[in-house]
């Protein structure tokens, strides 16, 4: 079976039913039934130039336009043997007669609808990983640890909240790349690898659509999978960023999220994706640790913190401040953020790794004592094994340290 094929065709038939009057949920419903169809007319070992098969074993020259018949007669049958749809039968009586899809492209409009801001984050990924990416909803499932009945769920809840949304309604390209940068951040899980689904999807929708933060995405994704294989060692321990083995990185990846960033920023509309691209891009081209220019990366946090004023964004420009300035000039930045969002700091609801950058910058300081415990402290607020592990022996170091 050419899955690959496939899953590329998949949000352009769905395009098609909701353009021609379907609502968004019978029209994945049939696309799903046209796919497996398309499963099972599939030769056994594809090449990579293989078409489709029909039932009768005649090869489909135009697999779009067959998935796109198969679909429209799915949603058909479905539609009229539902008492509670009759009504709907005038708009759908005349069937379109087989041939060629239409050129007209709404896979950018489909974009928009699955990460509609009617639909909480989960939702929106989800829905997103189905009807864009072409997922199975086991799939899903299976790369966000959850039982499959409770993904059929989420999904079938958000294709029935966009089912009257009308697929003409200009979309939200900020909402999209948010939803698109989440499956990126999931990584491998499953059967699935979501880090290289979101880079996938992400070059779709940079085919579809010219904007300079949809390239800044693009750059940033493929600036940080360059660096996938030495973030974690073989017992799957934690490696941070200083201590990567950079001769293992992928300079190809590398490269081309370089010319993709240049080309974006050359128009002249920075937006957040485009500045982390710039910070990622900074240390991609640092040969060493020691070579990396904080100075700079400092001035696009700055950017940063102009752009979104977040607090993550602040408490990582407080780590290129202690790279740039000194680590007491890293410690005063945190202060500063402590100050202007109270539940940023180790008290209350501590902000993501706060508790981790201030015994970075304590120990740079020389202060053991306070890293050691600030260490220890981080550890039991880490967001998964791995990092609770490379926190609990960073304390552990330090404190062998000051009793040797």
């Amino acid at each position: 079976m050419n899955e690959a094929l496939i899953r590329s065709l998949t949000p352009s038939v769905l395009a098609v039913l909701v353009r021609r009057g379907a609502d968004f949920a019978a029209a994945e419903d049939a696309v799903q039934d046209a796919l497996v169809e398309a499963v099972r007319g599939w030769p056994a070992a594809p090449s990579p130039s293989s078409r489709l098969r029909s039932s009768r074993g005649d090869p489909i020259r135009d697999a779009k336009g067959w998935l796109v018949t198969v679909a429209w007669r799915k949603f058909l049958d479905a539609t009229r043997s539902d008492a509670a749809r009759r009504r709907r039968e005038d708009r759908v009586d005349e069937e379109p007669a087989p041939g060629p899809a239409p050129a007209v492209d709404d896979t950018l409009q489909l974009y928009f609808l699955c990460a509609h801001p009617s639909l909480t984050p989960s939702s929106a990924v989800a829905l997103t990983l189905r009807a864009v990416g072409g997922l199975t909803t086991r799939q899903i499932a299976e790369a966000y640890l959850v039982p499959e009945a409770t993904m059929a769920q989420r999904i079938s809840r958000a294709k029935r909240t966009v089912s009257d949304v009308r697929f003409d309604q200009p979309g939200d390209v900020a909402t999209v790349l948010r939803v698109l940068y989440l499956v990126f951040n999931e990584g491998y899980s499953g059967d699935v690898d979501l880090s290289a689904e979101a880079i996938r999807l992400t070059r779709q929708l940079a085919a579809q659509i010219d904007h300079p933060e949809v390239a800044g995405l693009l750059a940033l994704m493929l600036l940080h999978h360059a660096r996938r294989a030495t973030r974690t060692a073989p017992d799957g321990s934690l490696v941070p960023l200083a201590e990567q083995d950079r001769g293992r990185w992928d300079t190809a990846s590398i490269a081309e999220g370089v010319v993709i960033l240049q080309a974006a920023l050359a128009r002249d509309r920075l937006g957040e994706f485009q500045a982390q691209a710039a910070i990622a891009a900074l240390h991609a081209d640092a040969p060493t640790i020691e070579e990396t220019d904080w100075v700079q990366i400092l001035e696009w946090y700055d950017e940063l913190v102009r752009l979104t004023d977040s607090p993550v964004v602040r408490l990582n420009r407080a780590v290129a401040v202690g790279e740039a300035d000194g680590p007491r000039a890293g410690l005063a930045a945190l202060a500063e953020l402590n100050d202007a969002s109270p539940s940023s700091s180790s008290r209350g609801h501590p902000l993501p790794r706060h508790t981790a950058v201030a015994a970075y910058l304590h120990e740079r300081d020389g202060d053991l004592a306070t890293a050691a415990r600030l260490y220890a402290e981080a550890a039991h607020q880490a967001p998964n094994l791995a990092e609770r592990d490379y926190l609990t022996r960073q304390a552990a170091r330090l404190n062998t340290r000051r009793r040797g």
